[in-house]
């Protein structure tokens, strides 16, 4: 029984230490201490000596990047991998011109050969032939020399040389268009910044008004009406700001990636505070000087000539081929009918009879392509004038509307001026007051928009005629 109690006090004993914990006030010199927390390898405990110095790296991580077109433009030419892939194409085409050319040149080569045949035997079956079997050990060299195959060969070098020139064209082409993606992932990134700063303006204005119609609704100078459409021209505001956060996060996350960063890079854009001209005036100028330097065109013609030679040298097929083959070795295990040594030089012409008319169609073929390529480089003209005349307008049109949206915001701003203070005279509704709101902020967004599309157009305007 004894055992028994001491049992059972020492199973009461935790509880009544629970209940009187929660009951009784802990001190601090009660309560344990509390666990360090797991340290991750290469990371700093907060609290450490050295917690300071990592948020100062957060700090200066966090901070973002000034970044302006121009270094933008060069950041995407370094590390934009399709700029290396289109470079790296050209100069593999270059090695096709090397590897077409190395037939015009002798081709020499290495034999070592060992026999060991039956005694007084023939061969005397598998051919025409019936050559005689010795036994022996010899080395030798066979050189062969193309002495003419009547301009195929060089044909066929010059068609690998302009289709090589057409891959550097297209090298060109793809950087273009990479500064052409961007300037417009730069503009369209100051256009989200500045839809952002007119929405958080926004937001603060119909904040300031909202506070002051509740305050005269508590007072019962404004009806609940006035009351809530403030809260609705608020609640708006917010969805615009919204709206214009996630833009602006969109905005610069294309840009980090055509700058060819993996993730997103937080910069702080710097505007070009160059003065906005006026674009050309003659568009047919423009579009001469497009059709003679844009280098898509250069490319498709150079795909032309490429085309024009590789038919010449498939038509080359129907004549002869004329070569020279020279050949010498040594016999040191040989048969003493042999000789210790051979040499001989001799002429083989090749000349083309019937095979099945391969020829020909591989001629018809070339030549269909030659035209085909032909009509494409004239439909390519034509798009680019076409591109290159829109692009002109939008140009013109974009310019026109940086004065136009600037009085429009002008006008905005005066009817806002005055509709809150008919508002606060009592002479007009909320309505009035909401309406001349909205106009104010749809004027701020489009004077904002209208510089950075002009200078977007102007951008295009450039790619379609001479480059960025």
């Amino acid at each position: 029984m004894r055992n028994v109690l001491i049992a059972v006090l020492a199973l009461m004993q935790p509880v009544c230490g629970v209940s009187q914990t929660s009951i009784s006030v802990p001190t601090a010199q009660s309560q344990p201490a509390a666990p360090m927390p797991q340290q991750v390898p290469g990371q700093t405990v907060p609290g450490t000596p050295n917690a300071p110095q990592s948020s100062n790296l957060r700090a200066r991580a966090a901070a973002p990047t000034p970044l302006s077109l121009k270094e933008a433009e060069a950041l995407a030419l370094k590390n934009n991998p399709q700029i290396s892939v289109a470079r790296l194409t050209a100069l593999a085409s270059e090695q096709v011109t090397r590897e077409v050319r190395s037939n015009l040149w002798p081709s020499a080569t290495a034999n070592l050969t060992g026999v060991d045949s039956r005694e007084n035997s023939r061969i005397t079956a598998g051919g025409l032939n019936n050559p005689i079997i010795y036994e022996r050990a010899a080395a030798g060299v066979v050189v062969n020399q193309l002495i003419t195959d009547f301009g195929r060969t060089t044909n066929l070098a010059a068609s690998a040389n302009y289709a090589a020139r057409a891959e550097n064209q297209n090298a060109i082409a793809t950087k273009e268009q990479i500064l052409l993606a961007v300037d417009q992932a730069f503009y369209s990134a100051l256009q989200a910044h500045a839809v952002l700063t007119v929405a958080e303006q926004t937001v603060s204005a119909r904040q300031t008004v909202s506070d002051q119609v509740e305050a005269l609704f508590k007072s019962k100078l404004r009806s609940q009406l006035d009351f809530s459409f403030a809260g609705v021209n608020l609640a708006q505001a917010k969805l615009l700001l919204l709206d214009a956060t996630n833009n602006q996060d969109a905005a610069l996350a294309g840009l980090s990636a055509v700058l060819g960063y993996p993730g997103l890079r937080n910069f702080r854009l710097i505007e070009d505070t160059t003065p906005v001209t006026s674009p050309p005036g003659n568009v047919d100028d423009l579009i001469a000087s497009a059709i003679s330097m844009r280098p898509e065109i250069l490319a498709l013609d150079f795909e032309y000539r490429a085309a024009e030679k590789f038919q010449s040298a498939e038509h080359d097929l129907f004549y002869p081929t004329i070569q020279a083959v020279g050949v010498v070795g040594d016999t040191p295990v040989r048969n003493p009918v042999l000789s210790n040594w051979y040499g001989a030089v001799g002429v083989n012409v090749g000349i083309p009879l019937f095979n099945g008319f391969l020829y020909s169609a591989r001629s018809r073929e070339a030549r269909l392509k030659t035209q085909a390529t032909q009509d494409r480089l004239r439909d390519l003209q034509n798009r680019i004038s076409r591109d290159v005349r829109t692009s002109w307008l939008n140009a013109n049109t974009a310019y026109q509307r940086v004065s136009v949206t600037q009085q429009l915001l002008d006008q905005a701003s005066l009817a806002l001026d005055l509709a809150q203070t008919r508002y606060q005279m009592g002479l007009s509704s909320i309505v009035e007051l909401s309406q001349a709101q909205l106009q104010q902020t749809q004027a701020q967004i489009s004077s904002a928009q209208a510089g950075y599309d002009y200078r977007l157009a102007l951008a295009v305007l450039r790619y379609q005629t001479t480059g960025i």
